[in-house]
This record gives structure tokens, sequence and C-alpha cells, in this order.
């Protein structure tokens, strides 16, 4: 028997965890606790270093918040530790980094933080001066996730359709724009992922799924290869949004890295749920690079949002936690099957009917 306590976030007052058990052939989903927090804890992401520590965003209007947490042993949150302005509104993503400091993206406003902590990450230092993101007039910035590249930091913008390209000034709480990286007109860049000099975005709008090589400082564009993500069985009137995109790396187990991208379904529901979509990334040179369509699974939920694996070295990498922001299909589990081609639900809790967000303990 082994198991793995998850801890999840979403559009309430409380985060909850759970207890995934896998015996045998043989695995279920429990629910431990719920704990209090701030309103609307979308994203969550524990210290990179101190795992006794866990930041959330309030996704509010006209003012969001971040928030710290000491976990438990059994995996309940304490009272809020520090909590700090986000100075913008529905702050939808944020990171720690390895240098101590928080990074929040505001969505609604288009600016983000990057904030010092101190006490072990567990206490925000209040500095950190606001982001903005200058677009044309006209245009609504949406920066939606931030990615750490070396020493830069990559924030896709489903308003601009670019990937913002940020560097810290070293003793200092400014940062330099370099080059942005530029995504086709009307797509919505909403999540990345990088894997080598490979870039990986998922675009909510035209919910396609691209990959390019990273473009150097002093170069503005590359070459994007895109597909979409979408099914093509779905009922009529269904209507798709990506959310977000994983690619878990190679292992022992599953020597083959493929990439699951969540299909949000905006319009006509499907009584399948909405699917994760599985691609592989085939790259033979330059004349012969593409992503191709290896799986639909369907989940049981409805608007799949916040995805996650678990933890690679204790096995729990096989597994991949979702849950669905509408609807009652609750958080599942579902297991990494034929190399990881394939994916099958193999436990489900209702108690809580949405989710949007998981750290897996």
């Amino acid at each position: 028997m082994v198991s793995w306590k998850i801890i999840a976030g979403g559009y309430d007052l409380f985060v909850a965890t759970y207890l995934f058990t896998v015996t045998g052939r043989s695995s279920t989903l429990r629910l431990l606790s719920t704990s209090p927090t701030g309103l609307n804890t979308s994203w969550i992401t524990q210290h990179p270093t101190n795992k006794h520590i866990l930041y959330a965003v309030n996704e509010m209007a006209p003012l969001g918040a971040l928030q710290s947490f000491k976990i438990a042993p059994d995996g309940s949150l304490s009272d809020a530790l520090d909590t700090v302005s986000t100075l913008g509104a529905d702050p939808a993503h944020v990171v720690a980094l390895p240098n101590g400091k928080v990074v929040v993206m505001n969505y609604s406003t288009g600016d983000g933080r990057i904030i010092k902590t101190t006490h072990g990450g567990a206490k925000f230092n209040g500095s950190g001066p606001l982001i903005k993101f200058q677009v044309p007039p006209g245009t609504l910035s949406h920066p939606h996730q931030t990615v750490q590249y070396g020493d830069a930091l990559l924030i896709p913008d489903l308003g601009a359709d670019t990937i913002w390209r940020l560097q810290e000034e070293q003793d200092s709480d400014k940062v330099v724009f370099k080059e942005p990286i530029p995504q086709p007109k009307g797509s919505g860049p909403r999540h990345i992922s990088i894997v080598g000099d490979r870039l990986f975005t998922l675009h909510e709008l035209s919910s396609t799924l691209s990959v390019q090589p990273i473009p150097a400082l002093n170069a503005t564009s590359s070459a994007i290869t895109r597909v979409s993500v979408a099914p093509e069985d779905a009922p009529a009137g269904a209507k798709w949004s990506a959310a977000e995109i994983l690619i878990p790396p190679p292992t022992k187990r599953f020597p083959k890295s493929y990439i699951y991208v969540s299909n949000r379904n905006l319009g006509l529901s499907d009584p399948r749920g909405d699917t994760i979509a599985i691609f592989e990334h085939v790259n033979k040179g330059k004349a012969d690079e593409g992503l191709v369509l290896v799986n639909q699974v369907h989940t049981g939920l409805e608007r799949v949002r916040g995805m996650e694996f678990g933890p690679v070295g204790t096995g729990g990498d096989e597994y991949l936690v979702a849950s669905g922001v509408t609807g009652k299909g609750g958080v599942a589990v579902l297991k990494r099957v034929d190399g990881g081609r394939n994916l099958k639900v193999v436990a489900r809790n209702l108690e809580i009917p949405t989710r949007t967000t998981f750290v897996w303990l």
C-alpha cells in the first residue's frame, strides 16, 4: 500500500486535503479535511525547498491577495501566516522561485508583482513594485502564468498574444523587459512548458498547442508548429477553451515524455465529460518537427482546468489528479497506462464538486 496527500484549492473559502491510496490493483480518494482560507484560492503552490509552506492567491477584484500557510503533517493548513496585496485584480497564478521570491500575476488588470519573502518563506516583506505590461491601445493584457527559464521569467499573456520575457536586475526590485516571444494573433497563450530549448504553448482562445525553438535574445520570433487540441467527436454546441499543459520528465517507468493538455467545454456539455488530450512531440530535424495527437481521454469532469502529476521518485508520477470548475464531477485521479499514451480513471471523490488547483505532498 502507498498513499499521498493532495491539497486542492478552488473558488471557495477553503482548501481541501485528500488522501489518495493505492492498494494492489485498487485505489481510493478520501477527503481528509478542509482548511479555511481567504476567498477564491484558485491557484496554490508549495515553497520550492521549505515544503511546509504553501502559497495561495485570492482571486478577487478590485484587489487580489497572496497568502502563506503552514502545512501540518496531516495535510491541513494553519491560519494564514501572512497576507499581502497583489496590487491588481484577479490574480490567477503564483509561483515560488528558488531565490526566495514569489511571483504573482493579476489577470484582469494586466500586471503582477515579484515579492520577497522572509522567515523561511513564511512572511512577505511587502516590497516589490507593480509590473505593468505595455500593450497597444485597445488591447487588454491578461498575464496568466510565470515560468523561470535560466535568468529570465517567461509570462504568457493571452490578451496581448505574446509571451513576455523579463529579467530581474541584481540587488534591485526592478525588472528589465527583453524581447517578447510573439504568438499568433487571437490565439490567447495561457500556459507554457519548456523542455530543453523548446517552448510548448497552450493557447486558450484558439484551443491549440504549439511548439517552437526559444528565440535568442537578439531575435524576435521563431517558427511555430501548431495543432488543435479539441476533440473531434464533441457534441454540436461544444465550445472549447484550453486550460493546462503538463509535460512530465522521462523516467525509467515512463521513458518517453508525452504532452498532456486539458480541454474546457464552455458550451453544450458532453455526458462523457471534458477531455485531456495527449500529444507526442516528433522532432527528426528542421524539416520534420511536429505534434501528433495520441489520445483524447474523457474524464467525467466539466470544464477541466487544474491538473497535476504526482511527485517523481515516489511512484506518484504514475497518477494525475484533475477536477472541473463547474458540474458535479468532483476530483478524479487518473493513471498513466500504455507507457503514458493513455489515461484511465482509478479513483474519484464527489464530496466537493469542483476544484481548480492541486499540490501533491
